[in-house]
């Protein structure tokens, strides 16, 4: 009985020494501010960004579809299953190609199937927007699609220089969410498209476990903002905004993400 204690024991304290590292919708391409309009690489990916650590099952999405102009496209039938490999495990994942046509906006949109996490004894839907444009002309950036769960840019998500601020309204169910809580996550090993995986080598190291999810708060009207501080792609999550809170009698936190992009000056 003593020996299972002290067994027990050194979990918990392996457990609390890990990282604390926060799941995150992928929706990723290279780049999102494209000089022409050409085909594009998408991978959707439900993982660990910065430690490109455990990799999720994804299910099967619910929808998947691009707006541009206003206009809606599904894009579900495109997508293909693909294994996608971490630094820790492998996982089910999807990839998809689009044809970019003329200039604008392009609000790619996933709704993935609820991820039951079996630790927390909960479901998770991670409702996420990544957005690419062609040629410089703005269109869609700042459209409210009226996701359940969603972040509507006040800054185009695309034209970021490194030091710039991002600004966004959190909203669940068409409405601002007060307070609400957001957690931040810098893609710290690029995503080699060819082989579906995680570069082993990172950009940064984190000096405490704090700087792994950083977390924010939106005000009282659901806005926040970030000083973006390093070249990359940004993540943005707010944590159980949806307005569904249960999914097959189990609690549902029901967030929603959008991806950013900062460049250097040079």
């Amino acid at each position: 009985m003593k020996k299972i204690i002290f067994v027990l024991m050194g979990l918990a304290i392996i457990a609390a020494a890990m990282p604390a590292m926060a799941h995150f919708q992928m929706i990723y391409t290279p780049e999102s501010a494209l000089g022409k309009a050409q085909k594009i690489d998408l991978k959707l990916v439900f993982t660990h960004p910065f430690e490109a650590g455990h990799t999720m099952d994804m299910g099967n999405p619910e929808q998947f579809f691009v707006v541009k102009k206003g206009e809606k496209e599904d894009l579900l039938g495109s997508l293909k299953p693909v294994t996608w490999i971490s630094l820790t495990n492998s996982g089910s994942a999807y990839e998809a190609s689009y044809r970019l046509r003329g200039m604008g906006d392009n609000i790619f949109c996933l709704v993935p199937s609820p991820y039951l996490e079996k630790e927390e004894d909960c479901y998770i839907q991670q409702i996420t927007k990544m957005v690419i444009n062609t040629g410089g002309f703005p269109t869609d950036w700042d459209a409210e699609i009226g996701l359940p769960a969603e972040i509507v840019s006040l800054d185009k998500p695309y034209a970021l220089w490194t030091g710039n601020v991002f600004r966004g309204i959190v909203k669940g169910g068409g409405k601002p969410v007060p307070h609400a809580e957001i957690e931040v996550e810098y893609m710290n090993h690029a995503p080699i498209m060819d082989k579906n995986a995680f570069a082993r080598e990172a950009e940064v190291e984190a000096p405490q476990d704090a700087f792994v999810t950083m977390t924010i708060k939106a005000n009282v009207n659901g806005e926040f903002s970030f000083g973006v501080p390093r070249a990359g792609w940004w993540g943005f999550c707010a944590l159980g905004v949806g307005p569904v809170k249960e999914h097959k009698g189990k609690e549902l936190s029901q967030d929603a993400v959008i991806w950013v992009q900062a460049r250097d000056m040079k």
